[in-house]
């Protein structure tokens, strides 16, 4: 059985809907998932799971969340492995360059990124929903 992190920072809980579509598509797969906030997961965590999808929702001049999310990506980014990645994360304003950014590092790192970023405008409809469900899915 895959073992599945899902880990996410949301202000507005969009991005926190999304999480918790994410577990939901992981989860009818077969998939034994934990949902964590970004100051609840760390680095000792990577170990124990085989697959990380990770959000947050774009900020500012379109970067990830600076105070508890940037710093836990941080403490991981560079021990991925070869564990499964999907990004998701929801956006008000801009055109997805916080997502894109976030991918071309990732890719820089060799990480296992198994599919482009999924970006929600505001709160996900049914079809971001289903969207999310199917990305949480691809990590089983």
């Amino acid at each position: 059985m895959s073992k599945v992190a899902v880990v996410y920072w949301s202000g507005t809980g969009n991005t926190e809907i999304m999480a918790n579509a994410v577990v939901k598509g992981a989860k009818e797969k077969g998939a034994d998932v934990d949902l964590f906030t970004a100051s609840d997961f760390n680095n000792s965590m990577l170990d124990s799971y085989d697959a990380l999808a990770l959000g947050c929702p774009s900020m500012g001049d379109e970067v990830l969340e600076e105070s508890e999310f940037q710093p836990m990506y941080d403490s991981i980014k560079n021990n991925l492995g070869n564990k499964k990645i999907v990004l998701f994360g929801s956006y008000g304003w801009g055109d997805g360059e916080w997502m894109r950014d976030w991918e071309d590092e990732l890719r820089s790192l060799d990480a296992n990124l198994l599919d482009e970023g999924l970006i929600v405008n505001e709160e996900p409809d049914d079809d971001g929903i289903a969207a999310c469900e199917a990305l949480g899915a691809k990590l089983v």
